[in-house]
């Protein structure tokens, strides 16, 4: 779990995880193209899921040429496909993986108040799954668990006062 106080280093993050997505490109043959670097890194600026259209905004304010939406879905895709991203679906954004060598459906706990998305470990959660879907002679073919509260930054904090930078 990561200390996400206002102390806490997202460029650290950032590297960390653009240098293990570098790591598994080469090892998987796979082109790591600048839009892809620009778009992980986008994800990983902070612990709060982010969607495409943010994502998109961020870019623009990096370049003169504004990316195309296809362009930022092709990279998230391809950020997807090789388990350097997560999506949240209930709330359509993605999240840095932080696991990205071991293929793995994401189960977060996301904070209601400052909206930071914090990874569980599937290897707890997979099993507990597979249990109960085997009791209903049922076949799972993907799973995510996604629950929402309040992170233990936030849990006293009045509402809407966020204590994360």
């Amino acid at each position: 779990m990561h200390d996400l106080s206002h102390q806490h280093n997202h460029q650290h993050c950032i590297d960390d995880a653009l240098l293990r997505a570098r790591e598994l490109c080469q090892q998987r043959n796979l082109k790591f193209t600048r839009i892809r670097e620009l778009v992980l890194a986008t994800v990983w600026a902070n612990h709060q899921p982010v969607g495409a259209y943010t994502i998109l905004e961020e870019l623009a304010k990096e370049s003169i040429r504004r990316p195309a939406p296809p362009t930022v879905y092709r990279a998230l895709d391809f950020l997807l496909d090789n388990g350097l991203v997560h999506r949240i679906a209930s709330l359509n954004a993605f999240v840095g993986c932080s696991d990205p060598g071991d293929a793995h459906q994401g189960h977060f706990l996301i904070c209601r108040q400052c909206q930071i998305a914090t990874e569980l470990d599937a290897k707890l959660i997979n099993p507990a799954i597979a249990a109960a879907a085997a009791q209903q002679a049922f076949t799972v073919e993907t799973a995510s668990v996604e629950v929402v509260g309040y992170c233990a930054q936030c849990h006293h904090k009045p509402q809407g006062e966020s204590v994360h930078e």
